[in-house]
C-alpha cells in the first residue's frame, strides 16, 4: 500500500501557509534534504535542528522534520561526518527523514511567530512594524496596544506567563513603575529594529539577542527624546509558540499525517550563577 501523501504535499501546503516570495534575501528556506516521491506519514516539528530534535525524529519514525530555523543558512563546503551539520543530515538522510525550514516565511503572516506572541499577549490592533511591499497586512514583528495601561512589571510578567521557562527568563531594561500599553515585538533577534519609529513610539519593544550597545544607546536615547523599555526573552523561546498553531494548520490540511511539536528545549543555555535582580 502507498502512503497518501508525499514530501511534496508537505512542500505543496508549506507554500499556501510560509510562501516563498515573503522570504528575506538573506535566508534559505524550504526543502533541505529528502525526495518529493518519499511517503509523508509523520512530521515532527521544531525550532531548531539539533541532535536532540533529529534523534527525537528518527526515534519516531518521522517522515519529515520541520524547523523553523534553517540549518544551513550560511555556506558549507563539507558533509563530513566529524562536522555537526554533517553528522545531523547524514543521519537524517539515512533514517529516511526530510529536513525542512520555514523561517522569516513563518514570521510574517497572521498566526506567524510575532503574530501568536501578540495574541498570547491580548494585543489588540496589532499590525506589523515592516509591512509586506506586496501585502502590508503581513510583515515582519508587531506593534499593538494592551487593553489597559499596566506596569512595565506587571507586564514582564505577563510574558513570563505565555513563555516557557529558560535560564535567561524575561530580562528588563525601564522602570518597573513606569505604565505601558503600546507594545512593539519582534519574535527572535531583534536589536536591528530598536531605531524603527514604530519601535521608538512604542511604550515597550520586546525581542531576543539585544546585544550591549545597541540596547545602551536606545535607553540614552529614551532618556533624551523618550522611547521604549526594553524587554528580552530568549530566542528560542519566543519563537516555540508558533509551533502548536502550524502542526495544528499541517494536520488539518494533510489528513492521515500526524504531527507532532518536540517538547525538547532547544535553548542552549543549561545554567546560570550570580544573577542580580538589580533591585
Amino acid at each position: 500500500m502507498t502512503a497518501s501523501h508525499t514530501i511534496a504535499d508537505l512542500r505543496r501546503v508549506a507554500e499556501q501557509l510560509w510562501p516563498a516570495a515573503t522570504v528575506e534575501s538573506w535566508d534559505r528556506v524550504g526543502l533541505v534534504s529528502g525526495r518529493d516521491d518519499a511517503p509523508l506519514e509523520r512530521v515532527l516539528l521544531a525550532v531548531d535542528a539539533v541532535d536532540a530534535t533529529v534523534t527525537e525524529a528518527l526515534e519516531w519514525g518521522a517522515s519529515a522534520l520541520l524547523t523553523h530555523h534553517p540549518l544551513l543558512l550560511r555556506g558549507i563546503h563539507t558533509l563530513a561526518e566529524d562536522t555537526s551539520k554533517g553528522v545531523l543530515l547524514a543521519s537524517l538522510i539515512r533514517g529516511e527523514c526530510a529536513l525542512f525550514a520555514a523561517h522569516t516565511n513563518a514570521d510574517q503572516p497572521e498566526g506567524g511567530v510575532s503574530d501568536v506572541i501578540a495574541a498570547r499577549l491580548g494585543l489588540t490592533d496589532a499590525t506589523p512594524i515592516v509591512p509586506l511591499a506586496q501585502d502590508p497586512a503581513i510583515g515582519i514583528g508587531r506593534v499593538g496596544t494592551l487593553a489597559a495601561p499596566e506596569s512595565l512589571a506587571a507586564f514582564a510578567a505577563r510574558v513570563a506567563a505565555i513563555l516557557p521557562a529558560t535560564v535567561s527568563g524575561v530580562r528588563v531594561a525601564g522602570d518597573p513603575d513606569r505604565a505601558v500599553q503600546r507594545i512593539a515585538l519582534l519574535g527572535g533577534a531583534g536589536d536591528s529594529l530598536l531605531d524603527h519609529p514604530a519601535v521608538r513610539g512604542a511604550d515597550v519593544y520586546l525581542t531576543s539577542d539585544l546585544r550591549h550597545h545597541p540596547a545602551q544607546e536606545s535607553l540614552e536615547l529614551s532618556l533624551a527624546a523618550g522611547g521604549p523599555a526594553l524587554v528580552d526573552v530568549a530566542h528560542w523561546a519566543s519563537e516555540s509558540l508558533w509551533l502548536d498553531g502550524a502542526a495544528e494548520t499541517l494536520e488539518r490540511l494533510l489528513p492521515g499525517v500526524e504531527v507532532r511539536v518536540s517538547q525538547l528545549r532547544t535553548d542552549p543555555w543549561t545554567f546560570a550563577v550570580g544573577a542580580d535582580s538589580g533591585r
